[in-house]
C-alpha cells in the first residue's frame, strides 16, 4: 500500500440550515457524527455510526450554499488475490440530522490500473459556482481532478500538473464560487486558482518554502479573498498567506510568520472569521505542542501578524486537529475530538475573545 500522509482536516464542524451544528470524525469502516438537539445548543444526540466498508480514516467535506454537506474520502478494498482496489468516494446530506444518501464512487485518473490507483494521495473537497470539485495527488506526485457541474454531472478526471506534491491539498472558495487550492513539495508552495466563478483553475506562481507535509489549510476571508497556512519545516511554526485587497495576477504576497506558545505544534490550522468584541476578526486554533488546543484572534488590518498571541484552552489533549464553526446563536464554537473518541465542545462568551468550559457531547 502506499504510503498517505494525509493529516486531519479542520472543516468538521459545520452549521445547516436550520442552525444546528454536525461534527463529523473518521472511523473504522465508516465516519461518526454528532448533531446538536437545538441552534446554540448545549445538548447533542449521537455519536452515530455512518457504516462504509473499506473507507480510509481520513474526511474532506464541503457545504454548499444550500446547506448541502459532502464527505469525500478513499475507499481501500482487498481481494483475495492480493490485489487492492482503491477509488475515490463521497456520500451526501441534504438536511442536519437526517441519513445521508448511499455512497458513490468517482473513480480514479487510472481506470482499472489499481496498483497506480493505490498511489494517489487523500481527496480534498470544495464547493465552487458550480457544484462539488474534488482534487487529489496523483500516483505522478502532480495534481488530479474532477468536478460535478450544477447538473451532478461529473466530467473527466483533469490533470492540473504540479509535481512533487505531499500528500494532501487544501481548498477553499470565495463567497462568490472562485476556488483556490493549495499543495505543497518540500521546496515550494503551489496554488491554484480560478479567475471566473466556477471556472478553469490557473496556477499562480510557486511561492519558495520548506513546508511540513500535511499542514496545509485555506480558508475564505468573506471579502472575496482566501488566505492559505502552512507550517515551516524547521520548527513547526505557523506561516500565514494573505492575498493583499484587489490583488491581481498570477503571484502571491510573501508568508508571514504567525507567533505562536510553542513551536512545536501540529497539524494544520482552524480559521473563522467572526465577530469579536465588535470587531471582524480571524479566529485561529491549533493543535499546540502539549496537546491541548490554542487559540489566537487575528483582528482585520493587523499590520503584526507576528504580534498574535495564542492561548490554550483547557486541559485535556486532543486527537488530530480541531474546528470552529458559529452556532445558531452567531458565538464561535471550538470543538475537539478527544483521544477516547468523544467529542468536546466550547462555546464564545458573550461576544469577547474568551470560551467557556468545555461540554461533553
Amino acid at each position: 500500500m502506499a504510503v498517505r500522509t494525509a493529516a486531519p482536516t479542520t472543516g468538521w464542524l459545520l452549521r445547516g440550515k436550520d442552525g444546528r451544528l454536525t461534527a463529523y470524525a473518521p472511523a473504522q469502516d465508516g465516519l461518526t457524527r454528532w448533531t446538536e438537539t437545538r441552534p446554540g445548543g448545549p445538548g447533542w444526540s449521537g455519536p452515530q455510526h455512518l457504516a462504509m466498508p473499506g473507507l480510509e480514516p481520513y474526511l474532506s467535506i464541503a457545504q454548499t450554499p444550500e446547506g448541502y454537506v459532502y464527505l469525500t474520502g478513499l475507499r481501500r478494498r482487498e481481494h483475495e488475490d492480493g490485489r487492492a482496489e482503491t477509488d475515490v468516494v463521497y456520500t451526501t446530506q441534504f438536511q442536519t440530522g437526517r441519513a445521508v444518501t448511499n455512497w458513490r464512487t468517482i473513480g480514479t485518473p487510472y481506470g482499472r490500473d489499481w496498483e497506480r490507483a493505490d498511489q494517489m494521495g487523500a481527496p480534498t473537497a470544495v464547493v465552487d459556482a458550480e457544484g462539488l470539485f474534488i482534487a487529489l495527488r496523483n500516483a505522478g506526485n502532480g495534481l488530479s481532478a474532477r468536478k460535478q457541474d450544477a447538473k451532478g454531472i461529473w466530467g473527466p478526471w483533469l490533470d492540473l500538473h504540479g509535481s512533487r506534491l505531499l500528500d494532501t491539498v487544501s481548498a477553499a472558495a470565495t463567497g462568490d464560487g472562485r476556488a483556490e487550492l493549495l499543495a505543497v513539495s518540500s521546496e515550494v508552495v503551489l496554488r491554484w486558482r480560478q479567475e471566473e466563478p466556477g471556472g478553469e483553475f490557473v496556477r499562480t506562481l510557486n511561492t519558495p518554502a520548506k513546508p511540513v507535509p500535511g499542514s496545509p489549510a485555506s480558508v475564505s476571508l468573506g471579502d472575496g479573498r482566501v488566505a492559505h497556512f502552512w507550517r515551516d519545516a524547521a520548527d513547526s511554526a505557523l506561516l500565514a498567506q494573505y492575498p493583499e485587497a484587489g490583488q491581481e495576477g498570477a503571484e502571491a504576497p510573501a508568508p508571514v510568520p504567525l507567533a505562536s506558545p510553542d513551536p512545536g505544534g501540529s497539524g494544520p490550522v482552524a480559521a473563522l472569521r467572526a465577530a469579536v468584541d465588535g470587531r471582524l476578526c480571524l479566529v485561529l486554533a491549533q493543535r499546540a505542542a502539549s496537546g491541548r488546543v490554542a487559540v489566537a484572534v487575528v483582528p482585520d488590518g493587523q499590520d503584526d501578524p507576528a504580534a498574535v498571541s495564542w492561548a490554550e484552552v483547557g486541559t485535556e489533549p486532543c486527537a488530530g486537529a480541531p474546528a470552529l464553526a458559529l452556532d445558531g446563536d452567531e458565538r464561535v464554537v471550538l470543538a475537539f475530538v478527544a483521544e477516547g473518541g468523544g467529542l468536546r465542545v466550547a462555546r464564545q462568551r458573550a461576544a469577547g475573545a474568551e470560551f467557556g468550559e468545555w461540554e461533553r457531547a
